[in-house]
């Protein structure tokens, strides 16, 4: 795994322990999912309905394999190794990038806006300034917008380990040199 990738895994873990307690668990999932859908709320239904789909086979696919002992927990031990195993999360990875990038687009145009990306993003727990240095990163047209296939594309790049100085990375605060 390059260097890069392990950065993003220490990243997503912290934003997957959304309540802090040091653990990944199912409880976790869901308070993602309610501060994702609480930003969301131009989206319809189904956009809202996907998400929470997105979110819980997530958890679901992290649990079967990754809970080495079956505790209902994933410690960051168990984690690391593993969670960037396109073989086993790139189902999962592509189902929430689909659902996370299509709540952006509550109109269907196409586009995200920055306000709205930023909501969502910062509702995962991204940090602001991280944000929108990925925002830029993927090129906003005139109108300060993306294109919903530009933000899932850079989801799924975020959760491959073989790929370094993409757009994601910008997520990942860096210790300066």
């Amino acid at each position: 795994m390059r260097a890069e990738a392990a950065r993003r895994v220490e990243l997503v873990f912290t934003l997957f322990d959304a309540n802090g307690n040091g653990v990944v668990e199912s409880d976790d999932f869901d308070l993602m999912t309610d501060r994702v859908l609480k930003v969301a709320v131009a989206s319809d239904e189904t956009a809202r309905a996907a998400l929470r789909a997105s979110l819980r086979r997530y958890w679901t696919t992290l649990a079967a394999e990754l809970d080495a002992d079956g505790d209902g927990v994933i410690t960051v031990e168990e984690f690391r190794p593993l969670v960037l195993d396109p073989a086993r999360f790139g189902p999962a990875v592509a189902e929430f990038a689909e659902a996370l990038s299509a709540l952006g687009d509550p109109d269907g145009d196409g586009l995200i806006e920055r306000p709205l990306f930023l909501g969502l993003m910062e509702a995962i727990g991204f940090e602001r300034a991280n944000v929108h240095a990925l925002f830029d990163a993927f090129g906003p047209d005139a109108e300060d917008r993306i294109t919903v296939a530009t933000w899932d594309a850079g989801i799924r790049d975020f959760y491959a380990p073989d790929l370094a100085g993409i757009p994601g990375d910008r997520l990942v605060t860096l210790p300066a040199a």
